[in-house]
């Protein structure tokens, strides 16, 4: 079974602990063998700056660092600080001598540097030596870091981290991806947290990176664990590199990487099992990449990994397990490489096995070889789980378990296998953490992550701290200790204002930058308001970054509570269909919110009161599926239900390429938890016309309030009315008007009839369905939005069929609807004249009708049952969906 010609098999060994200088000198040997052969991929932009030194140095690995005084990188005219000050380090290990360690930038102001890079996704690479610089104490290099937009790091307490973590050199090395659009200037910012705190840098480098590598493709989503949609990573977002572990093998140097310098570390301080475990190699084989490129990871990592190995037994929850501690709070990408490599399994089934992430099951039948298509086929499976707890747990452990799969009985081995790990901190605002907590008072001790339920050769326990001895270390603790409370409990005016807003939510812009961007909010700036107040287009990041201001003004229907509560909801939620909060202020009276600039404007703008021209009939047709995809992700998709409460028109915002995108969320709600609560009780609040009866008559709130409010919007995309018809005498509401024109069998004089000539007969009645369910009086008898948006997408589906059939008879027409999974047309022939179909009336005074258009060879009905228990499903109703992909 174990093929030991090929591939070595052993337990994993103790490393031997050998001098610093000597691991410096391996490294270089081995970089000098790596150099002989061509990278897979060379950056365009490959910047390494040596901060505050004069001159150009050459690092071990015999890479080239230049020497900040550039004016190119910093030119000091720029700068908030004229007088940054520089200095070189003071050595305490044999690190702090090595470039870009030697040197550092130290001030008690802002500082930035400038970078000029082409387009594209880039590596950002921050290194930080906190030591006790000449008249710099050392506890006091305390600040914040912005790359553009993104918050990298804010408040962060160097020393503290420095002596938290297992590095003896007390370096400090963070990795970010970010994304530069055509003609943006990468700029990085430098700001001191305090009037007595100072900044500090020693080395920074800028790296292309292949485009997609670690982003997705808009039409591309990832497996988000535990939820019911897909996770997508686009430009508007950034990521910080938590761990990148080589699986079973060794460290792997910068320089011995495809080309991108990635830094791959040994798992062993992360790993253990419930049994002994054993690593895996072969050396001889020659790696394929017909899967993935060749840059996407060392070969070493393709040909070393961790396995069970034979004859284990399978009583156990999880055989092989990592354990790996991250920030609470943010989503994480976690990717999983795989190689199969041993000559023995080279057929689909031969191994399977089970993968779990924060303990739950991602892949109940992982097999490598289906994924990679053949033996010493490199490949990766990439997934997005979130880690939130209750509030104040800093840290949370996120797990990777493996369990081989006994019970499929094609399966030959009975085992697992793991090549490498590679995991990402993902936001659109803000990556910071917090801090470390201060080092404790007395002895230091070593505190195993995990229950010791594990095998006397398991070596995966944890430091939680490293330091001195107890004569260094007491009174730099007590600082450390200090420093950390005042930070805890002091603002600073220049950062948050008068904010009492958590400042690690997202992105903070202080007044002065909201007043320049908005020419002091000028009149001729504003694209919208509402009841929040006005709506300004503004410019940030040296104008590269068009944005969104909106201002609450005095007077307005909202106040603190719904403020909060925006940036508290948006900051927490990540999906393509919801619009993108970048930052907010929070100064005495002032509340503004700042977001992605939604260059088409709300979807009521193209529908009626307006100049714009009207849109197509189909094109409202996908901006209605858009926003029913968010509205489906906040019942559904996000950790908790999230009621949104305001669904309307000019909440549903259009990008440049017509991408729906819900908006305003001051009035969100978190919908009920358990199984015995159906509905949260709450004070009415909403937008008249659009306000669930049921919700409004009891203040009892659920997801099917979002619903009837939906309905109303599918009314005003239809029809192209507001929801409050107003004539000289009275005023209606679109809710009922349409019920009471369909009920009539005034059917067309519901079309806008700018589109009339555009919609095809079978899609137009599918979508007045769903319409019309959605407005039904009693929420349990509305449809979920899964099957709202199940229904537009059908409706999708049949438009694009009488789209292709235009030009065909009806014999034509009804073999293509054959072929195509649809209906034929001829079936629909009976409800062509809804005027005088009973089955297509609906009674405004009946709250107990639902409207049912059969579409599956069935003659269209409608079924009236005052027992809510008879009502049709809405696996009935919908019973026309085919092909649902994608969600």
């Amino acid at each position: 079974m174990w093929n030991r010609s090929k591939t070595s098999l052993w337990t994993t060994p103790s490393p031997p602990l050998i001098p610093l200088y000597l691991a410096f000198l391996l490294n270089h040997l081995t970089s000098a063998v790596a150099r002989a052969t061509p990278s897979p991929y060379t950056p365009t932009d490959n910047i390494l700056l040596d901060c505050a030194s004069s001159e150009n140095s050459t690092a071990l690995d015999g890479r080239l660092w230049i020497g900040d005084v550039n004016p190119e990188f910093f030119p000091l005219e720029h700068s908030q600080n004229q007088a940054s000050l520089t200095t070189r380090a003071v050595p305490q290990s044999p690190v702090a001598t090595q470039v870009p360690y030697a040197t550092a930038r130290l001030s008690l102001s802002p500082f930035t540097y400038l970078f000029r890079v082409t387009a594209g996704q880039k590596f950002i690479r921050l290194y930080f030596y906190p030591n006790s610089y000449p008249n710099f104490d050392r506890f006091k290099a305390l600040f914040s870091v912005k790359a553009g937009s993104f918050t990298l790091l804010n408040n962060f307490n160097a020393s503290l981290t420095a002596d938290a973590d297992d590095d003896p050199g007390d370096t400090i090395f963070r990795e970010y991806c970010v994304n530069i659009e055509e003609g943006q200037r990468l700029n990085i910012t430098f700001t001191p947290s305090a009037a007595n705190a100072y900044a500090l840098v020693n080395g920074i480098e800028i790296l292309s990176m292949p485009s997609n590598l670690y982003y997705t493709s808009s039409d591309k989503g990832l497996f988000f664990v535990g939820q019911y949609n897909q996770f997508y990573i686009d430009n508007n977002t950034t990521l910080e590199m938590v761990y990148r572990l080589n699986v079973g093998g060794r460290s792997i140097s910068a320089y011995e990487d495809t080309g991108m310098f990635r830094r791959w570390n040994q798992d062993d301080n992360y790993f253990f099992a419930f049994e002994q475990s054993v690593v895996i190699a072969n050396t001889s084989i020659e790696l394929k990449y017909t899967k993935v490129p060749p840059y996407t990871a060392p070969d070493e990592v393709y040909t070393t990994a961790r396995a069970m190995g034979p004859n284990k037994t399978l009583n156990k929850m999880h055989n092989l397990n990592w354990e790996l501690p991250v920030d609470s709070g943010f989503n994480y990408l976690v990717r999983l490489h795989f190689c199969e490599f041993q000559s023995e399994i080279t057929q689909q089934h031969e191994r399977e096995f089970l993968i779990f992430i924060a303990n739950q099951k991602v892949e109940p039948a992982a097999d490598v070889i289906y994924w990679s298509g053949g033996n010493g086929v490199p490949v990766y499976r990439d997934y997005v789980v979130s880690m939130f707890d209750k509030e104040g747990v800093k840290k949370m452990n996120l797990s990777i378990g493996l369990q081989a799969n006994p019970q499929d009985w094609m399966t030959v081995y009975t085992d697992t296998i793991l090549n490498g790990v590679e995991i990402f901190k993902v936001s659109t605002c803000s990556l910071a953490g917090p801090n470390p907590d201060p080092l404790p008072l007395g002895p230091i001790t070593v505190v195993p992550l995990t229950p010791p339920t594990k095998s006397k050769n398991n070596r995966r326990n944890i430091v939680a701290v490293v330091g001195g001895g107890v004569s260094g270390i007491v009174v730099p603790t007590i600082l450390g200790f200090l420093i950390f409370w005042w930070r805890k409990n002091v603002k600073d005016s220049t950062e948050t204002g008068n904010s009492s807003l958590p400042s690690d939510l997202c992105r903070y812009l202080s007044l002065a930058e909201i007043r320049a961007t908005t020419n002091d909010f000028d009149d001729d700036l504003i694209v919208g308001n509402g009841g929040f107040g006005n709506v300004y287009k503004g410019y940030i990041d040296d104008g590269t970054t068009p944005v969104a201001i909106k201002r609450l003004t005095s007077g307005s229907k909202q106040g603190a509570h719904e403020f909060q509560t925006e940036i508290e909801m948006l900051s927490q939620l990540r999906y393509l269909h919801l619009v993108s909060l970048i930052g907010y202020c929070d100064d005495g009276d002032e509340m503004i919110l700042v977001y992605d600039y939604m260059a088409r404007g709300t979807l009521r703008d193209h529908l009626y009161n307006t100049d714009n021209p009207p849109l197509p009939w189909k094109q409202r047709l996908e901006i209605s599926i858009g926003a029913a995809r968010a509205l489906k992700y906040l019942h559904t998709g996000a950790k908790q239900m999230i009621i949104h409460r305001d669904v309307k028109t000019t909440n549903i915002l259009l990008d440049e390429n017509w991408v729906a995108k819900v908006s305003d969320f001051g009035l969100s709600k978190v919908g009920p938890s358990g199984m015995s609560k159906t509905h949260v009780s709450t004070v009415v609040k909403g937008s008249f016309g659009y306000l669930d009866p049921e919700y409004y008559k009891r203040q009892q709130l659920t997801e099917k309030s979002d619903v009837y409010s939906f309905g109303v919007v599918l009314c005003e995309v239809l029809c192209a009315r507001p929801p409050i018809i107003r004539t000289t005498e009275t005023a209606m509401s679109l809710a009922r008007w349409a019920r009471e024109s369909y009920g009539n069998g005034k059917f067309e004089e519901m079309v806008d009839p700018s589109i009339k000539g555009e919609i095809g007969i079978r899609c137009l009645k599918k979508f007045v369905e769903v319409a019309m369910n959605c407005l039904l009086d009693n929420g349990i008898e509305r449809p979920s939005m899964d099957d709202v948006l199940g229904g537009l997408e059908f409706a999708l589906q049949l438009q694009e069929s009488a789209d292709e059939d235009v030009g065909l008879n009806a014999v034509e027409i009804e073999a293509l609807d054959n072929e195509k999974g649809l209906f034929p047309k001829s079936t629909l022939d009976d409800c062509d004249d809804m005027s005088s179909s009973s089955g297509g009336q609906v009674s405004s005074t009946n709250s107990n009708s639902r409207v049912t258009i059969m579409t599956s060879g069935e003659q269209s009905s409608a079924s009236t049952n005052k027992d809510s228990g008879k009502l049709m499903s809405s696996g009935t109703i919908f019973s026309g969906i085919v092909n649902r992909s994608g969600l």
